[in-house]
């Protein structure tokens, strides 16, 4: 059901929950705080249930203005991509099949969106459907200001970049070379050659979403104001507009939670590598032993192990993840841990825990999402990152946040050792972490005055809401509010 007197936005999820997420909680905003219509485009990968579930909650709980349309599931052998080619080309090509549905679909509508939010994969679809139906052109970066910065200085690099030498972005803190996307060292790669593209489109759009907030990146996002370093690539204006997390308002009773509420404050360690995350075998059985040497309590998201691919998860289905775990743990280890710790298999609402008192720390991938929710609910991590940017994250929330340690040898090149998990278990866990917990809690409060009324997010959203609104009143060419 459109409202006829408020804008109808368009908002285009490219494939895996990492980026569904987001979109459905941006659009959630859309609806909760200015009114709007929104119809939610969803490119799913249909290796994961919670896909479905979190469209469909989304769609009951928003009175009738959020709609969505999962756009049609790609096989993946039927795609023109060589599988060896990386998560990106892959993730665009899925998106690049679904571009006709999602025109006519728009054709369709009685209604047409005012405008159109893509996430930074599904840049390709501004092309096709914004100025055929004269809608205002967004990209929401579910990510960081640094990886913006990256991504947007990207297609400018006059010299050819290697593992051991850092870049550097005018007006920002320089990228060590050991956290840079892979492709960035292979410049005839199709990977560099998509994110080069992708790179040049996203500063052409009417305005960037970014999910994060201006007191926790106030030198990065400075740079893209008028002006200053980055503001000659990126002229569209920067909407600093996180945390874009998910906020359950109530938390539903099971097995899970109510261990949990038997547990002390702050004295269970949450593992979870995401919802593509997954570690080799021997990772597993290290990671096992480590958890069972600090004797701390636990609670892990197990995904069953893949050799030489870390982000194996992300299309593959873990609805049989339970029948791998006993095979693939140290023997005894379940029958040795069983008081302390659960082992889960399923997808589970990570927000629900890390919101419960008794959580006290977080081995995480470093996904951009688990990040926010990370902050948002005070609890200091061990990064523990994997694929794609979330190197640069990693270094991020330890030499600059403040609230995470990560382990010495990098998990994505080398194994980490049982002795050295234990050791940062008991690091966060004990009263050597206090100083994590002190600088994260400060940021948890700085990321709930961002959101509030007169918060900096929330007003940030604000002047986009007053452009969509320009826009779905006048029949003249869109000129944008100051």
């Amino acid at each position: 059901m459109v409202n006829p007197s408020k804008p109808h936005i368009a908002l285009l999820a490219s494939p895996g929950l990492g980026h569904l997420i987001p979109i459905v909680e941006l659009a959630k905003r859309l609806v909760a705080q200015h009114g709007f219509t929104v119809t939610v485009f969803a490119v799913t990968t249909g290796a994961h249930q919670a896909e479905n579930k979190l469209l469909c909650s989304a769609t009951s709980s928003c009175a009738g203005l959020f709609s969505t349309v999962a756009l049609p599931n790609v096989v993946n052998d039927s795609l023109d991509i060589d599988p060896s080619a990386g998560i990106l080309p892959r993730i665009l090509a899925m998106v690049r099949c679904t571009l006709p549905t999602l025109r006519s679909s728009i054709s369709d509508m009685k209604v047409k969106p005012v405008a159109i939010i893509v996430d930074q994969f599904g840049i390709e679809a501004v092309k096709v459907v914004a100025e055929e139906f004269n809608m205002l052109k967004y990209v929401f970066i579910a990510s960081n200001a640094w990886f913006l910065a990256y991504l947007t200085y990207l297609p400018y690099l006059q010299k050819r970049v290697y593992p051991n030498t850092p870049l550097y972005i005018p007006g920002c803190k320089s990228i060590p070379g050991g956290d840079l996307l892979d492709h960035t060292f292979e410049p005839d790669s199709r990977a560099y050659r998509d994110f080069v593209s992708m790179g040049r489109d996203i500063t052409r759009v009417d305005g960037i979403f970014i999910n994060t907030w201006e007191d926790l990146e106030p030198e990065t996002l400075g740079t893209f104001k008028d002006g200053m370093s980055l503001n000659s690539i990126v002229k569209v204006p920067v909407y600093p507009i996180g945390p874009v997390i998910r906020r359950p308002k109530e938390v539903a009773k099971n097995k899970l939670t109510e261990w949990l509420d038997d547990q002390l404050d702050e004295s269970v360690i949450y593992v979870s590598f995401g919802s593509g995350g997954t570690l080799s075998t021997q990772q597993t059985i290290e990671l096992a032993w480590g958890l069972e040497l600090s004797k701390h309590r636990f609670i892990w998201v197990f995904r069953p192990p893949t050799e030489n691919d870390s982000s194996a998860s992300l299309f593959k289905s873990m609805d049989k993840a339970d029948e791998s775990i006993s095979k693939c743990l140290p023997n005894g280890f379940l029958d040795r841990t069983r008081d302390r710790g659960i082992i889960v298999s399923k997808w589970i609402n990570q927000e629900e825990i890390l919101q419960h008192r008794s959580i006290g720390g977080f081995i995480s991938h470093c996904g951009w999402n688990s990040v926010n929710e990370s902050i948002v609910n005070g609890v200091p991590l061990i990064a523990w990152p994997l694929y794609a940017e979330q190197n640069m994250n990693a270094t991020m929330l330890v030499e600059d946040l403040g609230i995470a340690i990560r382990p010495k040898v990098k998990p994505s090149k080398g194994l980490v050792r049982r002795e050295e998990i234990e050791k940062m278990v008991k690091f966060v866990m004990d009263s050597e972490g206090f100083g994590l917990r002190k600088r994260v809690k400060d940021l948890q409060i700085s990321a709930n005055l961002a959101l509030k009324e007169d918060g900096s997010s929330y007003s940030a959203l604000s002047k986009v809401a007053r452009d969509c609104n320009k826009k779905f009143q006048s029949n003249q060419p869109y000129e944008k509010c100051n």
